[in-house]
């Protein structure tokens, strides 16, 4: 089976940030990681993608846009991240 392509926007000196990949990491899941600490286009991007998102970090998992670290660390609690990183 593989894995859907998992997007994190994310920003220099971020402990949310840091806690999301450690995550995504000890689940075995590659991600491209898109850091928007000066702006820019990808800030842009996370903005089009995830309208009310004005936080760090942005986890996208395939289509499904996820959230911030809490909502990742929640969907791990409730047994939900393992098939979400494996659809």
């Amino acid at each position: 089976m593989s894995q859907p392509h998992i997007d994190i926007y994310t920003k220099f000196g971020c402990g949310y940030c840091y806690r999301a990949k450690n995550l995504l990491e000890q689940k075995g899941a590659a991600f491209e990681e898109h850091d928007i600490t000066m702006g820019g286009p990808k800030r842009e991007e996370m903005v089009s993608r995830a309208p009310n998102a004005r936080t760090v970090p942005q986890i996208f998992i395939g289509d499904t846009h996820v959230g911030g670290s809490d909502e990742l660390h929640a969907l791990d609690r409730e047994g939900k991240l393992d098939s979400l990183l494996s659809s």
